[in-house]
C-alpha cells in the first residue's frame, strides 16, 4: 500500500490501539502515538538515560584527572590542551557520522556499537604514555561518545507519545548531568586511592559491561523497522513487547510516512523541504554550545577575577550546572504544553538578558549565585530542548541524521566557546565585557529558533507526521 493510499484511509479511534486483540491492518506510527506512558516506555527511557549518564561520565572525566596527569608526567596543564581538543573533535565526528549510519543500520545497532566503542577506547586511554597517545585515544573515545547521544534522543522520541515526547527526550539528556556530577565525586576518591588511570578504567569498564544489557533489553525502533518489508519479523516482535498480541506474521502494516527518499539522509536534511529548518537548528545549537562551553570552562576563573574565593567560585559553577538540570526537565514540559519554538526562543533570549544583567549589575555573591542558576536554567535547558525539537523535525528515514548533525555542528560551537573564552581573558576582557558579549550568541540562537517556528507555524512535528522543518 502506498503512503497516499494509506493516508486516504480513515484512521481507527485511538482506543482501538489500546486493546489487546490483534489489529489488521496496523498503522505502526499511529499505534505507537496512541500508547500511554507505560512499562515499555519507561524501560526505553531508563536504558537511554543510562547511556547518556555513561556518556556524561566519560566526557568530563578528562577534566577531573588533568591535574593528576600533569603532575605525573611533569608537564604544564596547558600542555593537555590537545587532549581536550581531540576529545571534542571526536565528539563532533562521531555525531556527524552516526546519524546516517543509524538511519541505514538501525538506532539500536549503532548505539550498542557506539557504547562498546567508547568503552574499549576509554580502557585503552588508561595505558597512554604521553600527550600524543592520549590525544589519539581520547579522539577515538569521543567518536563513540558522539555517536551514542543523538541516537538515544532519536529512539526515545520514536517511542514517547506526542503529549510527553519533549519531556521524555529532555529527561534522557538529564542523564548527562547526573553522569558528569557523579564522575566528579567518584574521580576524587579513585584518584586519591588508585591514581588517575583508575578513573579512565572505570569509564571504560562500565559501558562495556552495559553492552549485554542493551543487546538484551533495548528495543530497535519500530518506526525504523516499519520502513522495510524485510524487517517485519523483527517489527512484530517489538510491537508485541509494546502491547502483547497486537501483531503476528499475518498482520498487514500501513504507514503514513512518505515514500523513502532515494537521496542520502544528509542530502535529504538539506533538501528544499528541510534546509531552512536544518540550518536554523544548526545555528541554535552552535550558539547554545558556544555559550555553555565558554561558561563551563571559564566561569570559575571569571568569578575568581572579581575577588571571590576558590570555594565561592566552585559554588557558582555548581549552581550554573544545577540550573541546567532543572531547566532540562522543565523546558521539555513547556515544549509539550506550549508552542515549542516560542518556549525555546523565549528561554534563550531570557538567558541572554540574564547574562547581560550579570555583567552589568552583579556585585554581591548572592546575586551572582541567583543569576548563575538562572543562566544555567536557560542556556543548558534550552540546549537540551533543541535535541527534542530536532528529533521532532524530521521523518523517520532521516531523523537520526538530522538530530546527530545538529549535535555535531554544535560541538564546533563548543570548541569555539572554549577558545573564545581563552582569547577574551588573554585580551584582558573584564567580567562585564565577557557577559555582555554572551548576549550576542543568545540573541542569534533565540532569533533562529523563532524564525524556524515562524516559517513552519504551529508545528512541532509529531514523530509520525512529516512536514518541512
Amino acid at each position: 500500500m502506498t503512503s497516499s493510499q494509506a493516508a486516504a484511509r480513515p484512521r481507527p479511534h485511538i482506543n482501538q490501539y489500546r486493546e489487546t486483540d490483534r489489529i489488521d491492518p496496523l498503522d505502526v506510527q499511529y499505534f505507537l502515538d496512541a500508547q500511554p506512558v507505560g512499562r515499555f516506555q519507561w524501560l526505553v527511557l531508563l536504558l537511554c538515560m543510562l547511556i547518556v549518564m555513561l556518556d556524561g561520565l566519560d566526557t568530563v572525566m578528562i577534566g577531573f584527572i588533568a591535574p593528576s596527569i600533569s603532575s605525573a608526567w611533569a608537564i604544564p596543564r596547558d600542555a593537555l590542551g590537545p587532549v581536550m581538543s581531540g576529545g571534542l573533535l571526536g565528539l563532533a565526528f562521531g555525531a556527524l557520522t552516526a546519524g546516517p549510519m543509524s538511519d541505514r543500520f538501525g538506532r539500536k545497532t549503532v548505539m550498542v556499537g557506539a557504547v562498546l566503542f567508547f568503552g574499549i577506547w576509554s580502557v585503552a586511554s588508561a595505558f597512554a604514555t604521553g600527550v600524543a597517545s592520549l590525544t589519539v585515544l581520547r579522539f577515538l573515545t569521543g567518536i563513540g561518545l558522539g555517536a551514542s547521544m543523538p541516537n538515544a534522543a532519536t529512539l526515545m522520541a520514536e517511542y514517547a507519545p506526542p503529549r510527553r515526547r519533549a519531556l521524555m527526550v529532555t529527561a534522557v539528556f538529564c542523564g548527562f548531568t547526573f553522569g558528569a556530577a557523579g564522575g566528579g565525586f567518584v574521580s576524587a576518591w579513585l584518584i586519591e586511592t588508585w591514581g588517575w588511570h583508575s578513573v579512565l578504567l572505570l569509564g571504560g569498564v562500565l559501558p562495556v559491561a552495559y553492552v549485554p544489557v542493551l543487546a538484551r533489553w533495548l528495543p530497535e525502533s519500530a518506526r525504523y523497522l516499519a520502513l522495510k518489508e524485510s524487517r517485519r519479523v523483527r517489527l512484530v516482535g517489538v510491537l508485541n513487547r509494546v502491547q502483547p498480541g497486537i501483531a503476528d506474521e499475518r498482520t498487514r502494516f500501513v504507514s503514513h510516512e512518505p515514500a523513502r527518499d532515494a537521496r542520502s539522509p544528509v542530502r535529504a536534511i538539506l533538501s528544499r523541504e528541510h534546509a531552512f529548518g536544518t540550518v536554523m537548528l544548526w545555528i541554535c545549537y552552535f550558539a547554545g554550545l558556544l555559550t555553555v562551553y565558554l561558561l563551563g570552562n571559564w566561569l570559575p576563573t571569571l568569578i575568581r577575577g572579581l575577588g571571590f574565593s576558590l570555594g565561592e567560585a566552585a559554588v557558582v559553577g555548581a549552581l550554573f550546572q544545577a540550573g541546567g538540570t532543572v531547566g532540562s526537565v522543565l523546558i521539555g514540559w513547556q515544549m509539550d504544553r506550549f508552542n515549542p519554538h516560542r518556549a525555546l526562543g523565549a528561554t534563550v533570549l531570557a538567558g541572554g538578558a540574564l547574562a547581560w544583567y550579570m555583567g552589568a549589575s552583579a556585585h554581591s555573591f548572592a546575586v551572582i549565585c541567583v543569576l548563575a542558576l538562572g543562566i544555567g536554567y536557560c542556556m543548558n535547558g534550552s540546549n537540551t530542548g533543541f535535541c527534542a525539537l530536532a528529533a521532532g523535525s524530521y521523518p523517520t528515514e532521516m531523523r537520526a541524521t538530522g538530530t546527530s548533525w545538529m549535535l555535531g555542528v554544535g560541538r564546533f560551537g563548543g570548541i569555539a566557546g572554549a577558545m573564545l573564552g581563552a582569547a577574551m581573558l588573554h585580551a584582558n576582557w573584564g567580567f562585564g565585557q565577557v557577559f555582555a558579549a554572551l548576549a550576542v550568541p543568545a540573541a542569534v540562537g533565540g532569533a533562529a529558533v523563532l524564525l524556524k517556528g515562524a516559517r513552519h507555524r504551529g508545528t512541532f512535528v509529531p514523530v509520525s507526521v512529516t512536514a518541512g522543518h
